[in-house]
């Protein structure tokens, strides 16, 4: 075994001290990750983005359709999108496929619409409001054919936005 060079715990030396004292000034735990006003702030874009999702998913953006659908005509508060089971193996793909691949392969396809931007805030919104509604649901990711079951709204629509009075969202 060979003893390190003078010269090096001249250097170290000074830097574990520094270190050291910096670990028992801030003591043994370190702060929160965030404060309670970053999280509320956080909270807040989250929910924003979960709301312009919601707009999307019942048929804001025009593009996204040119036959009238929109996401939930089939999928009603996101129902039997089980976004927390992507990435997953789809058969209609042959290849695992992201939760976004399959949001643009619906808005293709059934819709009849132009795909988003994969990586695009309207597609984030989508995203955020279908994982809002699925959240405290258990992970089961997988075959296409084991699904977990759709989530169970706490109010009419699964995000608290008033009701448009139109069909079944009567106010």
């Amino acid at each position: 075994m060979t003893s390190l060079p003078l010269r090096t715990l001249r250097v170290a030396a000074p830097v574990a001290a520094v270190c050291l004292a910096l670990l028992v000034v801030n003591g043994a735990s370190a702060r929160n990750p965030f404060t309670a006003d970053e999280l509320k702030d956080m909270d807040a874009k989250l929910t924003a983005s979960a709301k312009r999702g919601y707009d999307l998913w019942y048929g804001a953006r025009a593009d996204m359709a040119n036959n009238g659908l929109a996401c939930a005509n089939c999928h009603p508060d996101g129902s039997a999108t089980n976004p927390q089971t992507f990435p997953k193996f789809m058969p209609s793909f042959d290849r695992v496929a992201a939760y976004r691949e399959m949001i643009n392969w619906c808005i293709e396809n059934p819709q009849g619409g132009k795909a988003l931007d994969p990586n695009s805030a309207d597609m984030i919104a989508l995203e955020s409001y279908s994982y809002y509604l699925h959240r405290g649901v258990p992970i089961d990711t997988g075959l296409q054919t084991r699904q977990t079951a759709g989530p169970t709204p706490k109010n009419a629509r699964g995000l608290n936005v008033p009701g448009t009075g139109i069909g079944f969202d009567k106010k």
